[in-house]
């Protein structure tokens, strides 16, 4: 029974990194129509920079916030730079500068960095919390994880469905030509849509990092397993990514923890499969139009 309840809270901390991650997605594809498949290793990136920061001294908390805010300017920078002069282009070209800077990004990093494996401080203890007798493998970082993650999706929420902000994104991801005859400047909601998602990006890059060590591929599988959160959220709620973190994170610590580590890929890829055939649009889509 006490390995159960471990895999169990090893499944919650995992989905609620790869919600993060599947949150970053869904921010993109929600307000650009845009899968940033270069998310992971902008995250990666923000968190080698808060790594030399403390490396020069700096605190824990100042160098988290400053990766935060690095990844919310970052994004930005790219939307502005990268994928502004595609408007209007095969939707096949934004996929592929995507994949380009998820490339260059982890060649920046080996150069500067090196590519060996690196171990990034927690913020909180990462010994496992007693109840009662008994010691569970869920530490207060863990809950740490758990808080965050759950703020940002809070705040996601709020943002979309009770703002005049959230409304004129969703109005220009939906229909980008209509919105601007409106008087929407669908410009700005852009690079705040970006922004907003590689912020989240960020975010998960730091809460994974202390996990295990780091380097500058460690977010690739990470990616992944966001990615099919993403799908199986439906691509379209921040409640979806939510929920498809913590089925994806649950699914992943049960194979790994009954069958074994290895396996773990494949089980995300299984359950991608297995939803995807069942239920295309996700397990929170809705194929009925949106509305705004």
């Amino acid at each position: 029974m006490g390995f159960f309840v471990d895999v169990l809270l090893s499944g919650v901390t995992q989905g609620m990194v790869f919600a993060a991650i599947a949150l970053g997605l869904v921010l993109i594809s929600r307000a650009t129509g845009v899968i940033n498949f270069g998310q992971g290793a902008m995250g990666m990136f923000t968190t080698f920079l808060a790594y030399s920061l403390l490396e020069q001294g700096i605190g824990y908390w100042p160098a988290f916030v400053a990766a935060l805010a690095i990844g919310f300017v970052f994004g930005a920078l790219v939307e502005r730079t990268l994928m502004r002069p595609l408007l209007g282009t095969s939707p096949l070209n934004p996929v592929i500068v995507t994949i380009g800077l998820l490339v260059v990004l982890e060649g920046v990093a080996g150069s500067i960095w090196g590519n060996t494996a690196r171990k990034f401080p927690a913020g909180f203890s990462q010994r496992g919390l007693v109840i009662g007798t008994t010691r569970v493998a869920f530490s207060p970082f863990d809950v740490f994880i758990v808080a965050a993650v759950l703020v940002l999706v809070t705040a996601i929420v709020v943002l979309f469905r009770w703002t005049d902000v959230g409304l004129r994104m969703r109005a220009a991801a939906f229909s980008p030509e209509v919105a601007r005859l409106l008087g929407v400047r669908v410009s700005r909601l852009f690079i705040l849509g970006w922004a907003l998602a590689c912020g989240a990006g960020s975010l998960a890059a730091l809460l994974v990092a202390p996990l295990s060590s780091f380097s500058p591929y460690y977010m690739d599988l990470n990616l992944i397993y966001g990615f099919v959160a993403a799908v199986l959220g439906g691509l379209v709620s921040p409640l979806g990514a939510l929920l498809g973190g913590l089925v994806t994170g649950l699914a992943i610590s049960f194979a790994g923890g009954y069958i074994g580590s290895d396996v773990e890929p494949m089980a995300a890829l299984v359950l991608l499969l297995i939803v995807l055939m069942a239920r295309p649009q996700g397990l929170f889509g809705g194929t009925m139009a949106r509305r705004v």
